[in-house]
Parts: structure tokens; C-alpha cells; sequence
């Protein structure tokens, strides 16, 4: 009796612990649970972490990420306004906003991810069609190249000083609408961003040439601006050396006229004390300078060009 007893008592144990499992849950932050009975919810959503109570057996925890979730989409091939066939990747934040419409709507993460799938794809394709690629690659309020980096007549100056809204402002338009199609499910979308653009490989090649061909025909316009104002800087340079050279030389015949003028001066007051020694050094210079063997004077002998060798003593 005693042993049968015993087991009961366990028994009862075991059946209060395997109740009180199945009555008592926790639940965890970053969670949210709605709690179903043969498979339809019969209480409001549960968003407060911490231990809770339920039916046994006969009532499920269905939990749900309460946390900011990812979404990334494949990436797309898109023709812009501007007939630029182009890939264009995305991608997104959502949350689950009303757990109990995305039980009944959705059921998991895997459907409601296909369902953003389309909803998203729709939306960026629509935005990327009605656009122009420059409206989709530019920052909002960029100014156009032209004026910023001063390289005129660029394809992408011109296009960029057209009016546009830029891709911040059209990455919102994309949140915006698609943002209207997702609380039906339950979720809302907090944020659509593009990831990347790029041209597919079809015209890649002929982007990158026009690129290389602008960059060169920009370079051959900034060597030929340089090489011209080389050639200014070179003239200007030029003029300013004869300028300089020529008020040296005037400089130069001023000292030399000045300082002609004062040696005459000395010498005329030299000499004027003795005309006769003056012109007696003049005629020995003169001497000295004109006879050579290839020189030849015809003088009559009464000539004044010999009177000081005449007077001479024998």
C-alpha cells in the first residue's frame, strides 16, 4: 500500500510539473507573442517581456521578432525615363507593427518577406521608370558639376543643371508609397534604400568610353588653357626683361654721359692752363694713332702736322 502510495504521490508530481510547463511561459525582449487556440488567436497580442500563463495543451505561443527586421531585394534590371537600361539593387527595414493581423495575413517571416518581395520590386520599379538616371545617382540639393568642380559642357553638367529632386528625395517617395501597402499584413516599412546602380554589361563599355573620351577632350582643354597662360606669363615676362634692360642701359648712358661730361670738364680746365702742352699731347697722340704700314700721308712740307717734329732740335 505503502509503495503503491508513493507513486501516486509521484505521479501527481509529475502531472502538476508537466501542467505547469505547458500553463507558464517566458517571454523574452525583442518579443511579441499571440496565443491561439486550435489554431485561431483567442487573446490580445502579448508585447511585455516576462513570465506569462495559458491554457495547457489546448492554447499555442506563436512569438514574433519585436525588433527592427532586414529585407534585401534581387538585384534588377530597370530602363530609367531617359531609356538607360540599368541595375538597380535595394533594400529595406521593416518590423512586424500588429502581430495578430500578421498572424491571420501572413502566418511567418518567409511569407511576409516574399509579400515585401512584391510589394517593393513594384514600387522601385515604378519610381525607377518615371525618373531620369541623373535624378536617380545625385545627392538632393547637389549643384551641378559645372559649377563645382568648373568643368563646362560635360553631358552630366548639363543634365545635372536641369531641374531634379535627387535620389534621397525618390528613395522617400519609394518608402512612402509602398509603405501604404504594407499594414494590411501587419508590418510596417520603415525605410527603402537603393544599394547600388549600375549600367548592365551591354553598355558599360561604351559609358566607360564616353567617360575616357570627356576626361581626354577635358585634359586637351586644361593643357591648352595652360600652355596659353605659359605663354602670357612668358611674354609678360619677356616685356618686363627689356623694360628693366632697356631703363638700365638709359641708367648706364646717363652715368656715362655725366661722368664723359666731368673728365672733359677736368680735362678743359687742365689744359686750359697750358694751351700749348695740350695741343702738343694731342699732336703726339695723334702720332701714335695714325701712322701704320698701311696708312700713307701726302703733306707739303710747310704742313702744321710735323711743326713740333720740325722745331725739334737737330
Amino acid at each position: 500500500m505503502k509503495g503503491k502510495g508513493l507513486q501516486i504521490v509521484l505521479a501527481l508530481v509529475v502531472v502538476v510539473a508537466v501542467v505547469a510547463a505547458s500553463s507558464f511561459y517566458v517571454l523574452n525582449e525583442g518579443e511579441q507573442a499571440v496565443i491561439t487556440q486550435f489554431g485561431k488567436p483567442v487573446a490580445k497580442p502579448i508585447t511585455q517581456a516576462g513570465l506569462h500563463w495559458k491554457m495547457p495543451f489546448v492554447q499555442k505561443i506563436n512569438r514574433f521578432e519585436k525588433r527592427i527586421l532586414k529585407w534585401d531585394g534581387s538585384p534588377n534590371q530597370i530602363p530609367t525615363k531617359d531609356k538607360k537600361l540599368i541595375w538597380v539593387d535595394t533594400t529595406a527595414r521593416w518590423r512586424i507593427a500588429d502581430p495578430l493581423l500578421f498572424l491571420t495575413r501572413v502566418r511567418d517571416r518567409t511569407t511576409a518577406l516574399s509579400r515585401l518581395d512584391g510589394i517593393i520590386d513594384s514600387v522601385v520599379r515604378d519610381t525607377v521608370s518615371d525618373n531620369n538616371l541623373i535624378d536617380l545617382i545625385r545627392s538632393e540639393g547637389w549643384e551641378t558639376v559645372e559649377k563645382t568642380s568648373g568643368i563646362p559642357g560635360s553631358e552630366m553638367a548639363r543634365e545635372a543643371g536641369k531641374a531634379g529632386v535627387g535620389r534621397e528625395v525618390l528613395m522617400r517617395q519609394m518608402r512612402t508609397a509602398a509603405a501604404k501597402l504594407t499594414p494590411e499584413f501587419g508590418i510596417e516599412l520603415i525605410d527603402v534604400r537603393i544599394k547600388r546602380i549600375n549600367y548592365v554589361e551591354s553598355v558599360l563599355k561604351k559609358v566607360y568610353d564616353r567617360m575616357i573620351s570627356e576626361r581626354r577632350r577635358i585634359a586637351a582643354r586644361y593643357r591648352s588653357e595652360g600652355e596659353g597662360e605659359a605663354a602670357r606669363i612668358k611674354g609678360e615676362m619677356q616685356k618686363e626683361l627689356k623694360r628693366i634692360s632697356s631703363e638700365a642701359y638709359r641708367k648706364a648712358q646717363e652715368v656715362r654721359g655725366k661722368a664723359d661730361a666731368e673728365a672733359t670738364k677736368i680735362y678743359g680746365e687742365v689744359y686750359n692752363k697750358d694751351p700749348e702742352f695740350y695741343s702738343y699731347s694731342k699732336t703726339l697722340e695723334l702720332y701714335r694713332s695714325g701712322s701704320s704700314k698701311n696708312t700713307r700721308l701726302i703733306l707739303t712740307t710747310d704742313s702744321d702736322f710735323y711743326k713740333y717734329i720740325k722745331e725739334m732740335p737737330q
